[in-house]
């Protein structure tokens, strides 16, 4: 169905004298353009502001009587930190060309059908583009019939009790929008109910204390949200119905950190994010200081002092995992993330040891922020697009997979670095913080671990071609012989146990092994005595593929066979299904 455009809707907010000025030259060029193509919002120059959004608030359904009040709070923001903002309920401003203009469209407490197929099309268009979508309160209200958005927005609205106070816990304490709030924030708001939990797909930034309140159905309940969206970016927070929402100086931040993210002028790692343990997050139990110096520790935040020395985590060696951790400097600060060290008291000897991935915001390409120091430079353009300046918070992943380390800024991988030196190995599995100098002013938050393979696991290994399990031929525990497929059982014969020398052990005391430690494609894969040679060692790829260390190649099914009883061997990686493997 054709939705009929209203121009009498169509507002304007104007960002200073000068653009209103702009906008009446503007009108004496127009005076024969059609009344329909006057409906759309013709481009103010660049030179007004750092960026353009466009706030749409057209209700198909209630009407939120805040939403002059959002306006204006845009508005003023806009005004603070150098973006102008247009308003309009036209929907005809929907179209590619228009859309060109703005770097965010906000979705201010819109509710029910908007946008007609061609406007849906080509606002899809330009958020998988690199557009930038935010929604407000009842954008979780709005276009339920259309996939897409769902997607987007994250989860639709089912219901709310009534207006009252509750407690909002901060999940991510370095996005923009949520980095100026405590652990918990006490507010009164209308507090949505979705109709599912959007977790999976997004990274939440708040969420409610369902035990604050009357009313909360979901248990866990996310409030607050972001995700990459294609080449776009997507916010979402369910606060905002409120008139007072709108002067509250925290929402209006929050609302700022939410605009700003999605019109890329900040990053964020908003890749959904489950299954981490927190290693600090106001607790230092399990951390120790190595060396001189130290780390202040308040509002649930490390700030070093003097050194140079360490803060190591040494309640618990970790191999393959993900870690993340926020941190934020000062000025022309140092410090960095150590990895892959044994166990020590002597800052030394874990930089001699292990690998400093490098916290700097000036010095050479392979000692600055997301070098791996002195080894290997970051890819330095990946590296300054995604990283926010000296002052704000920034986001780490580093992923080590074997002797393989990725590190991830606010979501964007900057280094891919292998080991190759024999002293050092990436399995050895503690980690630390720095404090490098009684100048180097830096803040570290939320460090959270996720281990992938963890030491000592044990499980089958399935192809992912065939379904079929990594077995040992007739369950025999004779030196030499063949590993295969075959029906996943669950028997000792298909129990295969990780270690920190990197080998994959079967009853105890044999190891996956390759055959008189070949390196030639279709070299057989056998079990052995364990002896710790490096055609035992073997590498879990974050990709799927396990690869044999001593050969450099992956394990594989010989002929991209799927029976019972095909051999495995080594073979050059090439990614096909017949190399992929999951534990289970």
């Amino acid at each position: 169905m054709l939705r009929h455009p209203t121009p009498a809707a169509l507002g304007r907010i104007a960002g200073s004298d000068r653009k209103s000025s702009v906008l009446r030259r503007l009108a004496v060029t127009v005076v024969a353009i059609t009344a329909a193509a006057a409906t759309v919002i013709p481009a103010i120059p660049a030179q007004a502001a750092a960026f353009k959004v466009l706030v749409f608030s057209k209700t198909a359904g209630f009407r939120h009587d805040s939403i002059p009040n959002g306006i204006q709070a845009i508005r003023d923001l806009g005004a603070a930190h150098d973006f102008a903002a247009d308003a309009t309920e036209d929907s005809n401003a929907f179209s590619t060309a228009n859309l060109a203009q703005y770097k965010a469209v906000v979705f201010l407490n819109t509710t029910g059908d908007v946008l007609n197929d061609n406007q849906q099309a080509a606002f899809q268009t330009y958020v998988d583009g690199g557009g930038g979508y935010v929604g407000v309160h009842s954008a979780a209200d709005t276009e339920y019939n259309w996939p897409y958005y769902g997607q987007l927005m994250g989860a639709w609205f089912n219901n709310h009790p009534a207006i009252q106070q509750a407690i909002v816990r901060t999940e991510d304490r370095a996005h923009a929008a949520t980095a100026h709030l405590g652990a918990a924030w006490s507010r009164t708001d209308e507090w949505y109910n979705y109709r599912s939990n959007p977790r999976s797909n997004v990274r939440v930034l708040q969420s409610l204390d369902e035990s604050s309140y009357s009313g909360g159905g979901m248990g866990d309940h996310p409030i607050t949200w972001c995700h990459p969206q294609s080449s776009g970016r997507a916010f979402y927070t369910g606060l905002g119905h409120t008139q007072e929402s709108y002067a509250d100086p925290n929402f209006r931040t929050l609302l700022l950190g939410g605009i700003r993210y999605a019109a890329k002028a900040t990053n964020a790692d908003c890749r959904p994010e489950t299954g981490y343990t927190t290693l600090y997050n106001g607790s230092t139990t399990g951390w120790s200081q190595a060396g001189p110096g130290s780390f202040a520790n308040s509002d649930a935040t490390l700030t070093s002092q003097g050194g140079m020395g360490m803060l190591w985590y040494g309640a618990k060696e970790f191999r393959s995992y993900s870690l993340k951790l926020d941190w934020r400097l000062t000025g022309d600060s140092n410090s960095g993330v150590i990895v892959g060290f044994p166990a020590t008291g002597d800052p030394n000897a874990a930089l001699n040891t292990g690998y400093e991935v490098q916290i700097d915001a000036t010095d050479t390409a392979d000692k600055t922020t997301g070098a791996i120091y002195g080894f290997k430079a970051a890819d330095i353009a990946s590296r300054d697009a995604a990283l926010n300046p000296p002052g704000q918070w920034n986001t780490y992943e580093l992923l080590v997979e074997g002797e393989r380390l990725q590190v991830f800024l606010n979501g964007t991988k900057i280094n891919d670095f292998t080991n190759t030196d024999p002293v050092r190995s990436l399995q050895q599995g503690y980690i630390g913080i720095q404090n490098h100098g009684s100048g180097d002013l830096v803040s570290f938050r939320n460090i959270r671990i996720k281990e992938l393979n963890p030491l000592g696991s044990t499980s089958a290994v399935r192809g992912a071609g065939s379904g079929r399990c990594l077995n040992v031929n007739g369950a025999s525990q004779a030196n030499g012989v063949q590993v295969q497929l075959w029906d996943c059982n669950g028997q000792a014969s298909q129990q295969w146990t990780s270690t920190s020398a990197g080998e994959l052990r079967v009853y105890g005391g044999k190891c996956l092994d390759v055959n008189g430690a070949g390196t030639a494609d279709g070299t057989s894969v056998i079990i052995w005595d364990c002896n710790g040679q490096n055609n035992q060692k073997w590498r879990l790829n974050a990709d799927g593929t396990i690869t044999a260390v001593g050969a450099n190649k992956c394990l594989d099914v010989s002929g991209s066979g799927t029976a019972n009883g095909t051999r495995v061997q080594i073979w050059t990686c090439h990614g096909g299904t017949n190399q992929k493997w999951t534990r289970v």
